[in-house]
Parts: C-alpha cells; structure tokens; sequence
C-alpha cells in the first residue's frame, strides 16, 4: 500500500500555511494556476471518451484531486495536464463517496501544486474564482462570490453565485489569494448562476488517511461478472451489490444493448422477470429473450410511459416488428416496476406488477439467451432477475385481500373532475366538504404509511429474533447486519448484498497463497481487504448512520470500527481463521487466534494495525478517557455485537430526535435479547409517547413480572396508571 510521501506530506503542510496573502485579480489568478488544473476523462467500454470532469494538483509528486463522480467507479480514467502531458493514474488513492471526493495517483514529480486553504474561515460574500472544463472548454475560468452554506443530502456545502457547468466538477474553488478553498460539485437546477462546492477541509483527511488501490484492481469495481453475464453493442452495464446499472448509447441501432444471462433459459414454458427503473420515462428499458446473441430477441419493457412487447428480428428499425404497445395503470412512473413474461409454445403472456398487460400468439423467435435490453440514452437499474419455470407472485390471495380489505374505505379517483365539478358549484357548503373529506383521505394515508412501517418493523425483528435464537453462539453477522439496515430501508435487496459478500469471500479465497497458514492467511486477508478493496475507517462524518449500513459499508469501502470489524470478521471465517470482536470502550476491534501463534489485536479502522497492549490502552484512554482492564479485552458474543451496532443508530436516534427510529431500534435489540430491561422499558415510554398503548401496555407488564435490574419499578407502575387511565 502506498501511502503519503514526506514529500507529499509537507506539500500539504505548506499548502495550508505558506500560500501568498495578496490578493490578486482574476487575469492574474488564472496566469498563476492553470498550470495546475488537469483534464480528466473517463472512457467507455468503447474505448471512446464517455465524459470529462476537471482535477488539480495537491501535491508534487503526482496527486490530483477531483470528484468520485467525475471519476465513477471501474471506469478507466485519463489526466492530462496544462503542459499538454497525458498520464494512466496508477492508483485511485484515496475515496469518500459521502463527500464525493477522490484523488489519483499519476506517476509525476515536482508538479506545481495549489495551496489549501482552511474552508472554516471562508465568509459569506467573499469573492472567489473556479478554474476548470465547462462543457469540455479546457482551462475556463468564472468568477463569482460565496453565497452561503447549505446542507445538501446531509453534507455541508458551499453554496456559490457562480454559473457552473457540466465539466466544472472536480475543479479547485479559489480565493482571490489563490488558495483552495473548495471542491466543485454540483450545479443548481433551479437557476444558472448557482453551483456548490464540498469545503476543501473534507478533502484533508482524504490525503492523511488514503485508500489507495491500484487501477488494475480500481477497473474490476462494478464489473460485471463474465461468468454471469455477456454484453451485446455495448453501452455501460455494472454491477453494484446486486444491481445491474446500464447508461450511454449501446452501438446496436436506436442506442441498443443487451446484457445476456450465461444461465441457460429452461426449456418451454418458463418464465422470466425483472424489476426496473428508468431515470427518464421517455427511455426504454426491460426484459430480453429468445436472444441468439446477435440481432435477433424479443424485448418486454416500458417506453414512454407505455408497455411494448417487440420482435427484434435484425439490425435495423425495418426488421423490427411491434407486437403489442399498452397503457397499464398498473405500471407505476418513476419508480421500480416489475417487468415478467411467462414464455409458452407459440404464445407470449406479459404482466407489469403482477397484472397481465398482453397475451399474444407469436412463434417468430422459439429459443435462445434471456436478459436484459436498453435502447436509445436511457439510464436505467434492474434488481432481482428470475428464470424459473414457474416464478412465485410476491403476493398471495390471502394477503392481497386482507390488504384490500385495510384500504376498502378509500374511492377510486379515476373519473374526470370537470364534471364533478359542475354538478357540485352551486352549494358553497360543497367545497367545505370537499375539503373536509380531503383531510379525512389525507389522515388516512397517514395512518397506512404507519400501518406498513410497523408491518416492516415486525417482520425484520422476527427475522432477528429467529436468527439469534437458532444460533446466538454463532449468529451469522452478516446477515443480522444487512437486517439491521433493512429496518431503515425497506427496499433492501438482503440476497443481493449477501451474493456480494459471498463474490468478496469467493474473491479473497483465489487469492490465498498455496498451503498457506494462518499468518499467511491474515496477511492475504489484509492485502485484499485493505490494498485490494480499500476499505477504510470513516474519515468524514463519522456518525452518520450510513456507517452502521452494512450495505453502505459495502458499497462505499468505508464505515465504522464496527461494521468494518464486521465484515472482516466474516471474511476471515470464510478462509478458516479464528477471529473474534474486542469490544474496547469507544474503539471496536478484532482479535485474531492463529495456530500456533500469539493472539493479536487488530484495528480493522486502522487499516489492519496491529495493537499492543500498551497501544491499546493508550487508544482507549485518548477515545473514551478510561483505563484498559482486562474485562474490556474479554469476547464480545456475536449477538452483542449486532446489539451494539444497533445502539450505536439509537444514540444517533436519540441525538436527532427520530423517535419512530429509536423505536425501531429499541424493537429490535428486544428482538434479540429478550430480557434487555432498560431497553424494553425505553420501548414502552415510547410507545406511551406514540400512541402505541398495546405495545406500551404489554411491555409495562413484563416489566412488572420479570423486575429486570437498571429499571426503576415505580416508574413502570406509574406509565401503567396512566395506561389503565386512558382506558377506562
């Protein structure tokens, strides 16, 4: 692993410290740093450039900083510099997707680098100057003020009067004394003369802490697995924890592509589905089969708003024949849909969310590869591909009904409101009404999204408590993990991230040495683990619950001591080594059990640095102001693990004030430790708060039976005299 030089280090040191006060207008600000804005393009899988973004110079020996969006993930990426060199990065050095920021590595010496400023002093109204490629218009320069700050999905930004453009991203935002004083990232929608830039201060930690990984390895993210999947007229298909992403023109007529399962189709009738999302409702995007791997398929997918079933019989528009094109009020704009055909001898059956869309006699095509299809600039997303012969419906009769039943009360809206309208506006009383009843509607709306959080919130902590109950000595952590996070996102793909582990897993077991021991086994798992992957202690915003996200963790290579230690672990077990988690107060680490060989103490936050006592204790005492003891190095079971990856989201919980978070964690730490006392009391004081008196009520008289220590009982007593107030 390559991390910062001296060189490099005291680079950055100047920067902040040594950069000329003066301050200089903006013809001289641009004669004296467009030596060190570099050109940054990304190809295709073409080969050809797919897109262009703007870096600069950080440090001398070869660091250029820049957006992780310009960049994109295993895409393979150009610089060049203002002198006209051009340079293949050898490492993606460093990466924060939450601050989309990322620097390369080009093999370059004695670089002019820009002066970092210090992004806390930057003031409202101060002028400021933005050197970068607007429109691929190389060296551009726009000036403009500082216009305030604004929290932006969580992140703070700097919010600039300046007319950014598409090619600016990446560039260095300038004070007029020519330091660094941002990164440019985003350009409004609403206005013109509106951009925003990540304060250079979050680009800091980037260089004192890298990530690097070497581009050979950087070129494999998001690559679509060969032995899965073969791409047809390109475009550019990824794979992103269980999801397939496609954008850019594929080469085939009308910007086609298709992305072809190397699962052989099983023999007819089957069936086929997908669910997919366009990022644009006048793309097209769906379901391919009967494909012979050239020009010939047929496709099921939506295409400005409606459903097209077509034959693709060669390359060209005149080959294609268009077997049925509907509108289906079932098919949901905006948002995931999912696509299946049932495949039949001489017959086509096409449903969009469970609802037949067409039934058609058709025997053009009768065999060949099934998949997926693209056309025209479309962007699109697929999640949970199936072939089977006979594909489960999501839904069964039973819950349908009892679902239909809860909404029964609520009309149809689908006939035409003129004529409403004219048969209501001679009574005034009418829109008094109208209104009245829109509230009611409204209410109970509300009290559905409700109904379905707490219908979610069930089901994942009786998923918990199954899973620690059938093997609380060796509960799979990664799946308590992922179900964790599903409790925030219920839209989750659990297989699909626990695919993505077993692909890291299957990764990290082809790259262990022959006969290798069990320290050849931990040096293997740090190499891919940390050089190989980059994954790395959370440097920005540390406590955002993204970090306790295992998915993210997986996702964005970076996350807590924790979930990292998590996943480490896991990994670890997948090649044989004995690995167990060390709960130190403030600081999560691991313990590695070699045969034969000493135990170590491993901080997987620190990039695999191996811990002394000594080292320890001094981390413990920096972190949590406490002297290491002997109970704080004991065993953390893996039940309390997943416990205190749950604490953790309830204190932030707690810190903001999400009371239906607090008690969707409290729920589901209750879920695995049953006889959790101070918790299950903190659930019923919330459901007291939130309406929730069966809960409350159940939770108070368990209280009263069990008597569990770290509760006071006459507190419990008295939230149980108001329940048995409230129901009389």
């Amino acid at each position: 692993m390559r991390h910062l030089s001296a060189v490099t280090i005291a680079s950055v040191v100047i920067s902040s410290l040594v950069a000329a006060e003066k301050e200089l207008s903006v013809e001289e600000l641009a004669a004296a740093h467009r030596k060190s804005i570099a050109v940054i393009t990304v190809e295709g899988r073409d080969g050809k450039q797919h897109g262009i973004g703007t870096g600069f110079i950080v440090s001398k020996d070869g660091l250029i900083a820049t957006n992780m969006h310009v960049i994109g993930e295993g895409r393979a990426v150009r610089v060049e510099l203002a002198d006209g060199r051009k340079f293949v990065p050898t490492f993606v050095h460093a990466t924060q997707r939450s601050a989309d920021l990322a620097v390369l590595r080009i093999d370059a010496k004695d670089l002019p680098a820009l002066y970092l400023g210090d992004s806390d002093k930057l003031k409202d109204g101060q002028p400021v100057v933005v050197l970068g490629n607007p429109q691929g218009l190389k060296h551009s320069v726009v000036s403009g003020v500082v216009s305030g700050r604004r929290e932006l999905d969580g992140r703070s930004m700097i919010q600039l009067a300046i007319p950014v453009e598409p090619g600016n991203s990446g560039g260095p935002l300038l004070d007029r004394s020519g330091k660094v004083q941002g990164i440019v990232t985003l350009k409004s929608a609403v206005t013109q003369n509106l951009g925003f830039a990540m304060p250079v201060n979050a680009l800091k930690p980037l260089l004192e802490k890298p990530n690097p990984v070497a581009m050979s390895k950087w070129l494999t993210f998001g690559a679509l697995d060969p032995e899965d999947w073969a791409t047809v007229f390109g475009a550019r298909w990824r794979h992103r924890s269980g999801r397939i992403l496609v954008d850019g023109a594929g080469q085939g007529f009308g910007g086609r592509a298709l992305c072809l399962s190397k699962q052989p189709a099983p023999e007819t009738p089957f069936e086929i589905a997908v669910s997919v999302k366009l990022d644009d409702e006048a793309g097209a995007a769906g379901l391919a089969f009967h494909a012979d791997g050239g020009d010939k398929h047929y496709g099921f997918y939506p295409s400005n708003g409606e459903l097209r079933l077509t034959r693709f019989d060669g390359a060209d528009v005149f080959t294609w024949k268009i077997l049925a094109q509907r509108r289906s009020e079932h098919y949901r704009p905006g948002t995931w849909n999912t696509l299946k055909v049932r495949i039949e001898k001489g017959k086509l059956i096409c449903f969009v969310n469970e609802h037949l869309v067409v039934e058609i006699a058709d025997d053009g095509l009768t065999s060949g590869k099934v998949g997926l299809a693209k056309f025209r600039e479309t962007e699109a997303e697929f999640k949970q591909f199936q072939v089977s012969k006979r594909l489960a419906v999501d839904l069964s009769p039973d819950t349908a009904k009892r679902v239909k039943q809860a909404v029964s009360d609520l009309q149809s809206a689908n006939q035409p409101t003129e004529p409403l309208a004219e048969s209501l506006r001679s009574d005034a009383a009418s829109i008094v009404l109208l209104r009245e009843h829109a509230l009611a509607l409204e209410n109970q709306a509300k009290r559905l999204r409700e109904l379905a959080q707490s219908v979610h919130r069930e089901r994942v902590c009786d998923q918990l408590s199954k899973l620690a109950g059938a093997k609380n000595s060796s509960i799979d952590l990664v799946d308590a993990s992922l179900l964790i996070a599903q409790l925030d996102n219920d839209e989750l793909d659990m297989s699909a991230y626990r695919k993505e582990f077993d692909r890291l897993a299957s990764r990290l077991t082809e790259a262990l040495p022959k006969k290798a021991d069990d320290e050849a086994r931990i040096a293997a798992l740090n190499r891919f683990f940390f050089e190989d992957r980059g994954f790395h202690g959370s440097r920005g915003d540390y406590y955002h619950r993204s970090n306790s996200y295992l998915n993210e963790v997986i996702d964005d290579r970076e996350g807590l001591p924790i979930t990292l230690s998590i996943l480490y672990i896991e990994l670890a077990r997948k090649i044989g080594l004995k690995m167990e988690g060390v709960g130190l107060p403030g600081h999560f680490v691991v313990r590695a059990k070699p045969a034969g060989k000493p135990e170590k103490l491993i901080d997987v936050y620190d990039g695999g640095k191996t811990l002394t006592r000594e080292e320890a204790a001094k981390k413990v005492e920096s972190t949590a102001g406490v002297e290491l003891t002997n109970e704080h190095l004991k065993a953390v079971a893996p039940a309390a693990i997943v416990v205190r990856v749950l604490h953790n989201l309830l204190n932030l919980a707690r810190d903001e004030r999400d009371v239906p978070g607090a008690l969707r964690y409290l729920s589901a730490i209750v879920a695995i430790q049953p006889d959790a006392g101070p918790e299950r009391w903190m659930r019923a004081v919330i459901g007291y708060q939130m309406g929730l008196r069966t809960q409350a009520r159940q939770d108070v008289e368990w209280l009263l039976e069990k008597k569990p220590s770290g509760v006071e009982i006459r507190n419990v007593r008295e939230l149980q005299r108001l329940l048995d107030g409230e129901s009389r």
